[in-house]
């Protein structure tokens, strides 16, 4: 039936004065047009779907290249300044090792001097109190020995003087010894 109605279609479309265009007949040229459409549909439907999101993705991805090729140029830069630095704080170690022993040395001597000089303001202090005390207990037995001396010597005047004087005379004679010695013998 379809055989039929085509070549009505033929028939009519002769009739009407239409030939084919390129020899070709208008069912193929209805189907292509429409094959063309559905084409430029799907390219649209695809080119939305799937070529925008991959042309973004391709683009991001370039931009992502780009920007970690600038960030690896920039370390390689900045790790060329600490490799420099580096090499120049080597250079230098050998100064600065100098420099803080010297200045350890400078410390050391410091402290030595420091402790030396301690010591012998304690040892000065220490003898000048043995001094001191040497002379106070020099001092005290002195005193002591004019005490010793000064009972003995009342004691032998007692004696003498209870056999040869009267109480009187005896009264007299300690009063007179005691102004005799005056304070000059206390103090001293």
């Amino acid at each position: 039936m379809q055989t039929l109605l085509t070549g009505a279609v033929l028939l009519d479309a002769e009739a009407a004065g239409m030939t084919r265009l390129f020899n070709l007949d208008f069912q193929l040229i209805t189907d292509s047009v429409l094959t063309l459409i559905a084409v430029f549909v799907l390219f649209l439907f695809l080119s939305h779907f799937l070529f925008n999101p991959a042309r973004k993705m391709l683009k991001d991805r370039t931009t992502k290249v780009a920007s970690d090729i600038e960030q690896a140029r920039l370390d390689k830069e900045e790790a060329a300044k600490l490799k420099a630095e580096y090499e120049e704080k080597t250079k230098n170690v050998n100064k600065e090792v100098e420099a803080i022993l010297s200045e350890a040395r400078k410390k050391a001597l410091e402290n030595e001097n420091r402790i030396v000089e301690k010591a012998k303001e304690e040892a000065a202090a220490i003898l000048d109190r043995a001094r001191t005390e040497a002379e106070l207990e020099k001092q005290k037995a002195a005193d002591e020995m004019k005490q010793e001396i000064i009972l003995v010597a009342s004691d032998m005047a007692s004696k003498f003087v209870a056999a040869s004087m009267s109480a009187e005379v005896q009264s007299k004679l300690i009063d007179e010894t005691l102004k005799g010695m005056g304070k000059s013998t206390w103090q001293s």
